[in-house]
């Protein structure tokens, strides 16, 4: 929403309208979509995308190959373990594309445009000769254990896999030289222009090559036996080499709730501080949920550990996965809702929060039509550019998120690549109507 929210009069007659009209879902997404900047006639180079999260979206998970289709799993996995011996395979006219990671970082590249738009970074996907080449005099094992399955793109006859190559720093200047860098996903993750689908398809696939990596890495030995673990032919499911135990391990996911905590009257929300923040930020509320605890018994418990705040309804909005948490928790599922608090005195957990406020409906309108979440993109964006150049500048793209004519903001809040940014955004917008669309309508904003 951040290419409205630059324009104080777009963002005045989007909110004057929801106050005289209950604007349906379809109303409020065109609001917030290029349409209505194109409207409006406001000059935009990022737009909220509004049908997936950052993360979400993936292309190459958007069907699954049946098992007899030589994409699947188990037959491109056969077909690579040929084409690595150099041997001919009746499927060996499939293409192969691999994305090298090294400590959780997936290689990347960045190229010009010759518009205003900046620079755009892309995934550093590899072929499977070029990658026989860069790796035959590293120590990097090429081989079909190596690998990790990502998907396929039928229309092209393609599998991509992931290989981690942590282990060889050699092959950092191999890359660099060819104007390569491994780039951290966050830094990837603010970089991305929300209005370019390549990008928004790009960051998905890094972000699930990293789970699915980081999950092999901590699934090398049973849980259960302690014994070295076997991938199998799936690629996303391991099995115990334990004759007399034989668990089966299946890659894991960490799911938080994330709530917008809403007082009585709907016109404040509760939002709090991290010692981790910097300066002036402001999140909602999260917690991760315990073993036998629904949903939305883990906002109400999460909230009131944190806060002391009583919550009583609670409606869900939307998910994301958010695979840049720490190594240890490879994939979190954000579930994100809107709960509606019975209590107003806050008695924050300092273990928990260093702060935690009510605002305003108003005070948070400001902030976000002060946020230049443009600017933070595109310096992100050129950050990747100079560290694929050689050079890196040390600025943190968060230090942009709140800058207007040189004046520091009194609070901002997370960017559009996080589930916190669009449950703030759609209660500050959508006004006192917010409580009157029905759930399915608000999830899928």
């Amino acid at each position: 929403m951040p290419s409205l929210l630059s324009s104080s009069s777009t963002f005045t007659l989007c909110c004057s309208l929801s106050k005289k009209f209950i604007l349906s879902p379809e109303a409020i997404t065109f609001f917030f979509t290029r349409k209505a900047v194109s409207y409006f006639g406001t000059k935009t180079t990022m737009s909220a995308n509004l049908q997936s999260h950052a993360f979400a979206g993936n292309p190459l998970r958007s069907k699954t190959p049946k098992s007899t289709d030589p994409l699947s799993p188990p037959l491109a996995f056969e077909t690579l373990k040929t084409q690595l011996l150099g041997n001919t395979h009746p499927l060996s006219s499939l293409n192969f594309k691999v994305l090298p990671f090294r400590k959780g970082r997936p290689l990347a590249s960045s190229s010009s445009t010759d518009d205003d738009l900046g620079p755009k970074w892309h995934l550093g996907l590899i072929s499977l000769d070029d990658c026989k080449g860069l790796f035959s005099g590293s120590g990097v094992e090429l081989s079909g254990d190596s690998m990790v399955y990502l998907g396929s793109r039928s229309e092209e006859d393609l599998v991509y896999w992931a290989i981690d190559v942590s282990g060889e720093d050699s092959l950092v200047t191999d890359f660099f030289n060819k104007q390569f860098c491994f780039v951290e996903l966050r830094t990837l993750m603010v970089a991305t222009d929300w209005a370019d689908e390549r990008a928004m398809s790009d960051l998905a696939v890094a972000g699930h090559a990293k789970a699915l990596l980081e999950w092999h890495n901590i699934s090398r030995h049973c849980g259960y036996c302690g014994e070295k673990t076997i991938t199998m032919e799936s690629r996303s499911q391991k099995q115990c080499s334990n004759e007399s135990c034989k668990r089966k391990i299946y890659p894991r996911v960490d799911p938080v709730v994330i709530m917008l905590v809403i007082d009585r009257e709907n016109d404040r929300v509760l939002l709090g501080r991290q010692s981790r923040f910097v300066p002036r930020m402001w999140s909602c509320l999260a917690g991760f949920i315990e073993p036998g605890e629904s949903l939305e018994e883990a906002v109400r418990r999460e909230t009131w550990e944190e806060t002391a705040i009583e919550v009583g309804e609670v409606t869900y909005h939307s998910s994301q996965p958010w695979p840049v948490g720490p190594s240890s928790m490879p994939c979190q599922l954000m579930v994100g809702f809107f709960a509606y608090a019975k209590s107003f005195e806050i008695n924050v957990d300092k273990a928990e929060l260093e702060d935690a406020q009510w605002h305003s409906r108003e005070d948070v309108q400001k902030a976000l039509m002060c946020a230049e979440y443009n600017k933070a993109q595109r310096t992100a964006a050129a950050k990747v550019e100079h560290m694929c150049k050689g050079v890196e500048k040390g600025q943190n793209p968060s230090s942009d998120f709140n800058i207007e004519s040189g004046e520091l903001a009194p609070m901002f809040f997370p960017g559009p690549f996080a589930i916190a940014h669009h449950l703030i955004t759609s209660w500050a917008n959508q006004g006192s109507q917010l409580k009157q669309l029905p759930n399915s309508s608000a999830s899928n904003l």
